[in-house]
């Protein structure tokens, strides 16, 4: 009994020393208009904090449609892999809710002004639950009908955004645009051109032995963002993404695509965790959107395949790269993002 008690202290003074750094990582947010698209006039614009499970401290934009009274359907907006929400997911946040929606752009757990420590670590499964805990905010809110939740993921998050709608029965409606399937991509490298244990082993290997370094250093290596200067031999998709991240159209100061990139170690959880595995359970809607040229429209084909159910649609942008579905307004299909939410939010 007495052993008992003294873990039990032990515990409470962690969960205390835990609950107090908390408050210490919390991060300064800037208040100032610093998106890198211009600010609309037809919605209010505030920050958020809410957190997650975990005890991570998330930051986000909120973005509410002017003169519009009641409990309004909410969506949540998260990606692409290595922006902020200054980015591309606040872009669709705040043109969603010029369109009638509640929305919230929030930047993931350990990334932007969200909290989370070390810094630029990226999980399947905690970036996943980002995407509940935008829910859990966005349920508890006077402004929103709980029942008319929706969530969209951009890239990287796209892939996120279905395997939160997999395990997340209030999420009611889900758009993954341009996505990719980062554990897919981790695992088996572009196109499956690395699907092989032993390609897979020496990831392993290479990984594992950064772990060693970055103990024995005391910091965590970075793999670096998009290439700069862009080499020689740049293919077009990587040219596209110099052209969003490395430049006045959507350079951002807290962005890890446009500076130093990821914790090299976080593709380790990536090898493991392949976060389509239920997506064939999926009951609510699914809208999947993807670039006619995008390098990575298969991520979306294959993840169509997976869906099952009348709710379930694939839409394919005609002459539509993947960085297009960032921020060209002439390509990003709005008017049918907002069609399928009103007909699957209600």
């Amino acid at each position: 009994m007495k052993m008992k008690s003294i873990v039990m202290m032990g515990m409470a003074a962690l969960c205390l020393g835990a609950c107090q750094n908390q408050e210490i990582e919390k991060k300064e947010e800037v208040q100032e208009w610093d998106k890198v698209f211009p600010q609309s006039d037809k919605v209010t614009h505030s920050k958020v904090t809410f957190h997650n499970r975990f005890g991570i401290s998330l930051s986000a934009d909120l973005y509410a449609p002017k003169q519009v009274n009641g409990k309004l359907p909410a969506i949540a907006v998260g990606g692409p892999f290595g922006a902020v929400k200054e980015q591309s997911s606040g872009l669709y946040a705040q043109t969603m809710a010029e369109r009638g929606f509640l929305t919230i752009a929030f930047d993931p757990s350990f990334t932007g002004e969200s909290g989370g420590e070390p810094r630029y670590v990226a999980s399947p499964d905690i970036n996943t639950e980002d995407f509940s805990a935008a829910v859990d905010y966005l349920s508890s809110r006077p402004d929103v009908d709980p029942q008319r939740i929706g969530i969209i993921g951009i890239c990287g998050w796209g892939g996120m955004a279905l395997n939160a709608a997999a395990v997340d029965t209030r999420i009611k409606a889900t758009v993954a645009s341009t996505m990719y399937d980062m554990t897919r991509v981790t695992a088996n490298g572009y196109f499956d051109s690395e699907d092989s244990p032993e390609k897979r082993m020496e990831k392993r290997r290479a990984l594992n032995a950064q772990r060693t370094a970055d103990y024995k250093n005391g910091s965590y290596a970075l793999a670096g963002g998009v290439a700069d200067p862009l080499p020689d031999v740049a293919s077009q998709f990587v040219k596209d993404y110099y052209d969003y991240y490395k430049t006045s159209r959507g350079y951002h100061e807290r962005s890890l695509n446009s500076n130093g990139g990821w914790n090299k170690t976080s593709a380790l959880s990536f090898l493991n965790s392949p976060i389509l595995a239920y997506a064939g359970e999926i009951e609510s809607a699914v809208l999947i959107i993807h670039g006619e040229n995008a390098h990575s429209r298969y991520f979306g084909e294959d993840a169509f395949k997976k869906l099952r159910g009348d709710n379930k649609e694939l839409l394919i942008i005609p002459g539509a790269s993947h960085v297009d579905l960032y921020d060209n307004m002439e390509k990003i299909p709005f008017d049918r993002m907002v069609q399928f939410f009103l007909n699957n939010l209600k």
